[in-house]
């Protein structure tokens, strides 16, 4: 299934982590296993006992959970589609669910958080994803994961008698049916844990052919081994943009969940930056937020979503629903395209004016700062060696003065294109 164009020219998503365990100010699933997915990342780890982590399910009464106010700010910030933890490794699952009494059900809330939040995000014409771990460490057909189990094994698994097994896989495909059928029309469905067994334990195709036959539109990721429609780098860019479709999820700070010790954030500017050069190799940015205990995003979190709206109200048609420039392009930071016109991602400022090679500079009918709609003086350099007669599209320099920095998180310059021409780069927005 290729990705519909809805996804393609997102952009933007957020991802939100959060179960019970959120009350605890810990990492989500993995102090369960006594270490963090994050390698080196001792900072991010919370050690406690598998008791312990699981011991917050019943208290968890998460009052201030706002999924309507969530759904606006993903909106208000730029995001296409919102993605939710339904249940992590953890096996807490966030919805009403017959196959698992361990779940928001039977805690004090009681209320069907799944619902409540595709509700949100559909009210707010956003696309819907749904997040499900193919692991689950608390089920004992999988088996569940115990204090002589630590350190994390990483390979060495315990293995579930094939009785067993066949249990487990027909709780994931129940649950799966559930959340596949009980919400109305979802978009995405996000998978992950997919290391710890081979597509062929998983049956991942039976899997795909489940997913298809309940949701025909919804789209998966990588991580149903074999199956996905695009893939997932995690907490880096890649160094060379996948061939296919993709999306790189995101931490704002270090952790995934809600952790009031993981103050290390990035800041809004670097964030727009993320988002500008996935949208140059085009792929999107898939944010986390961290809901607390209490069902509230932290403050800070908040801010830096309320910046980053703020940007995307100015500059955000360089970076949705754009493609990238093509091949030929020379220029020192990301470069987006919309049709014939160019979009030049300032997340460095130069010392002299701006340079930009391997375009068409005899068919440049406008360059702008883009949120300003103020005009930029630039001037056009061809090879001397062309002559005098060379064809009007032939490819050259454009060096341009963009003035002082607005204040913006960053700033971008729009260059529009009289036609599209017949060589380099621009040949690919025929």
């Amino acid at each position: 299934m290729s990705v519909p164009k809805w996804f393609a020219g997102a952009g933007l998503g957020l991802f939100v982590h959060w179960d019970h365990a959120s009350q605890q100010g810990i990492e989500i699933s993995w102090p369960l296993v006594g270490k963090s997915i994050l390698p080196g990342s001792a900072d991010v780890e919370d050690e406690v006992s598998i008791s312990q982590y699981q011991s917050s399910a019943a208290t968890f009464d998460p009052v201030r959970w706002d999924p309507s106010g969530l759904a606006r700010l993903a909106r208000s910030c730029g995001a296409r589609y919102v993605v939710l933890t339904t249940r992590h490794h953890a096996g807490f699952s966030m919805f009403h669910s017959k196959f698992s009494t361990f779940s928001i059900e039977y805690s004090p809330y009681r209320r069907d958080i799944v619902r409540e939040f595709v509700e949100a995000v559909r009210a707010e014409g956003l696309r819907v994803g749904l997040y499900y771990s193919l692991p689950d460490w608390n089920h004992p057909n999988y088996p569940r994961f115990e204090e002589a189990d630590k350190p994390y094994p990483r390979g060495a698994y315990r293995r579930p008698s094939e009785g067993d097994w066949a249990l487990y896989l027909e709780y994931v495909r129940g649950q799966l049916t559930e959340l596949l059928t009980n919400y109305g029309p979802i978009d995405l469905v996000w998978f992950d844990g997919d290391w710890e067994r081979t597509a062929e334990e998983w049956d991942a195709p039976g899997i795909r052919a489940l997913v298809r036959s309940l949701q025909p539109d919804a789209i998966v990721n990588d991580r149903l081994p074999g199956q996905g429609d695009y893939v997932t780098p995690e907490q880096a860019l890649p160094t060379e943009p996948p061939a296919g479709p993709w999306e790189m999820c995101l931490t704002m700070n270090k952790g995934w969940a809600w952790r009031p010790a993981d103050g290390d954030y990035k800041p809004a500017r670097r964030i727009a930056r993320y988002f500008a050069e996935a949208a140059a190799q085009g792929g999107n940015l898939l944010l986390n937020v961290s809901p607390k205990g209490d069902g509230s995003l932290p403050e800070v979190q908040v801010a830096r979503l309320k910046e980053l709206g703020a940007w995307t109200a100015s500059h955000g048609e360089s970076v949705i629903g754009v493609e990238p420039p093509g091949p030929g392009i020379q220029f020192y930071g990301p470069v987006t395209r919309r049709g014939s016109r160019l979009y030049l991602h300032l997340v460095m400022r130069p010392t002299d004016r701006l340079a930009l090679r391997g375009v068409p500079v005899w068919l440049v009918r406008r360059v702008w700062l883009l949120g300003r709609e103020v005009d930029l003086e630039y001037e056009r350099n061809v090879d001397v060696q062309s002559g005098p007669d060379s064809p009007e599209d032939a490819l050259g320099e454009l060096l341009i003065d963009a003035g002082e920095p607005t204040g913006a998180l960053h700033d971008v310059v729009a260059i529009d294109f009289d036609r599209l021409g017949t060589t380099g780069w621009h040949q690919m927005a025929k």
